[in-house]
């Protein structure tokens, strides 16, 4: 076996057992009903705690998966394991409401390695989307011979998707780095509402989905040095918007007391579905290798984007058809900061790593035809380092987050988060060569 299959086989192992548990649903919001559900931000441990900034951060010690032109910068004596869980507290509120919920889920697995000067390799598994939510509510409703009666009508969303990827980052010279992403998208969409009277049937309406397909994203970098201390770093990221060439299919069905069902249709929206296309721009001031600032904007052209609807035709038989008009262009923008007290330095406080971030974006949703909710973020966080006789660039790294979801709407849902995060990057130099004595 080569030593390039021998890294290949460290990273692959290292992904796969965590494969399964990147299932994990990390979601209450009824927002997630909309769409392909709660986009994720694709951040690491250490852009955690700066609110997802990261187009213009390279630095050989850790992963940004964001912009796969870093993977050029990645050490040659290290390989790099990156794995994350968060730990979240969602409160909600609505017309007086209040209620509250609490999610446990695996972020992302990935692996990084150099292969040859001036060209790095990265793996992993990173989640896209989340969809989890249930609610009902109950109304009084009245027969045909006005006796009082009652509705319960219970909403329900699970699923999300879910990328696995492969990574090149290469620099044909010093100041410019150029990568990408290629992709495997994968996951399972169900929404349900069933409307339950308390006489007669029950009617189930069930949308489901399963999407199998590619991702393509690729980045530039390039590092201008201001002089001995100061550097600028610009990254572009562009990701490939396309059909996703997946069916999704439309349930309406009556169901007896013993929830079996007696009568329904079925319709089908062929090419359901598809991705948008992304551009992101970023630039990231580094001083003395001790202070990054970066800031980040990112654009998804949502408004082009099809969406399965139900259309009732002649004799009131439903079709299933993907339609646009249900989704808005995507806006964000990201700051963040990064402070190291001494990176040379050999005391472990001069190595522990502290960052700031906060970000702002529009919705890609829409809800009744208005814009969805905003969405605004600020995050604090640390790194420590774990030191041993042969390493000190292995961290442990917290963050915490605020979200606070604010709807358009008068009445709709406001969501308030509060969100731990745990990270372990993994930093050992595996291929360095020891002299004996």
């Amino acid at each position: 076996m080569t030593r390039f299959h021998k890294y290949m086989a460290s990273a692959v192992l290292a992904v796969m057992p965590l494969c399964a548990l990147a299932q994990t649903n990390g979601s209450n919001s009824p927002y997630s009903r909309y769409g392909l559900g709660l986009l994720s931000d694709g951040g690491n441990a250490f852009n955690k705690g700066m609110s997802g900034t990261a187009y213009g951060m390279r630095y050989g010690a850790e992963l940004n998966t964001k912009n796969p032109a870093s993977y050029a910068a990645i050490d040659s004596l290290s390989m790099l394991f990156d794995f994350g869980v968060s730990l979240q507290n969602g409160n909600f509120s609505q017309q007086g409401v209040k209620t509250n919920a609490k999610n446990t889920s695996i972020d992302y697995v990935t692996a990084g390695l150099r292969m040859a000067p001036r060209l790095g390799l990265s793996i992993g598994l990173v989640p896209f989307s989340t969809i989890g939510y249930e609610s009902s509510y109950t109304q009084n409703i009245s027969g045909s011979n006005l006796t009082p009666r009652t509705q319960t009508t219970t909403y329900s969303g699970d699923g999300g998707l879910h990328e696995v990827y492969v990574g090149i980052g290469w620099a044909p010279v010093k100041p410019l780095s150029v990568g990408f992403n290629a992709g495997y998208l994968w996951g399972d969409l169900t929404h349900t509402s069933v409307m339950t009277p308390s006489e007669g049937y029950s009617n189930r309406q069930m949308y489901n989905a399963d999407i199998r397909t590619y991702k393509f994203d690729v980045g530039v970098q390039y590092e201008q040095r201001l002089n001995k201390k100061n550097s600028l770093t610009l990254g572009l990221v562009y990701g490939l918007g396309h059909d996703i060439n997946r069916s999704a299919y439309y349930y309406n069905q009556s169901l007896n007391s013993s929830s079996i069902v007696v009568s329904g249709d079925t319709a089908v929206c062929r090419n359901a579905y598809q991705l948008p296309h992304t551009v992101g721009v970023g630039l990231t001031w580094t001083y003395k290798k001790s202070l990054r600032l970066g800031a980040d904007y990112t654009f998804q052209k949502w408004s082009s984007v099809k969406s399965p609807t139900v259309v009732r035709v002649a004799g009131n038989k439903p079709e299933y058809q993907a339609q646009k008009g249900y989704f808005s262009d995507m806006h964000k923008v990201s700051l963040g900061v990064e402070y190291i007290p001494n990176d040379g330095g050999v005391r472990w406080r001069q190595h522990v790593r502290y960052r700031a971030g906060l970000a702002f974006s529009t919705p890609y949703i829409k809800v009744d035809g208005q814009d969805g909710p905003k969405d605004f973020q600020a995050s604090l966080g640390v790194a420590l380092p774990i030191v041993n006789r042969y390493n000190n660039r292995t961290f442990i790294n917290f963050s915490a987050q605020y979200e606070q979801v604010t709807p358009k709407i008068s009445g709709m849902v406001k969501e308030r988060y509060l969100r731990l995060s745990i990270g372990l990057t993994f930093n050992e130099r595996w291929f360095m060569k020891w002299k004996a004595e």
